[in-house]
């Protein structure tokens, strides 16, 4: 287990050395993208989780090489369960969970709100096809059911509002102490 200093650092540089490609079709980066994600949720004054899971909901497109953008190629990077497995190390289910079903909250979304496919971008549009379009009756009743369902949608609003060409945001670093705080302590096994 690495120390929270330790942690924070490596996804700071991950944040600010790798997070510079297009983040698929939108005009914006992987990093833009990120820190939009958690500025909209630190301006909703959501906690530090919130925060944290809005800001690394990503990070799997970070931490595989199939390139920026998989799905242009009809690619499913499963970036979620990539993301998930990296971060559950180092934070607990308020940070990780979201972050694991941010993609189903997608499919979730398009099933339970009428209008909401129509305020997908072009690359969620691509990508949705890919992680199995709408969930059907059974799959939303199975979501709901799920303990970090609602914070999943939310993040999930924040996602798809994260995409706004040259929005000011606070820098990478200015997130970090809420990362900190998030970053649980396991003894060594």
């Amino acid at each position: 287990m690495s120390t929270t200093p330790a942690i924070v650092a490596e996804i700071q540089a991950l944040l600010e050395g790798r997070a510079d490609g297009r983040y698929g079709l939108a005009f914006v980066t992987q990093q833009q993208h990120a820190l939009q994600a958690a500025w909209l949720a630190e301006q909703d004054g959501r906690g530090d989780a919130m925060v944290t899971a809005a800001l690394l909901h990503d990070i799997g497109h970070l931490v595989h090489d199939l390139g920026e953008s998989p799905a242009e190629a009809g690619i499913d990077d499963r970036h979620e369960e990539l993301g998930h497995a990296w971060l559950v190390r180092h934070f607990g289910p308020e940070v990780t969970e979201p972050v694991r079903l941010h993609v189903a909250a997608k499919r979730y979304l398009c099933g339970a709100e009428a209008d909401y496919f129509a305020k997908l971008s072009p690359d969620s549009v691509r990508s949705l096809a890919l992680q199995g379009g709408p969930m059907s009756e059974a799959e939303l009743a199975a979501f709901r059911a799920l303990p970090h369902a609602e914070a999943a949608v939310t993040l999930r609003r924040y996602d798809e509002r994260a995409k706004v060409k040259g929005l000011r945001t606070p820098p990478v670093a200015h997130f970090m102490p809420a990362v900190a705080r998030c970053v649980r302590h396991v003894a060594a096994a």
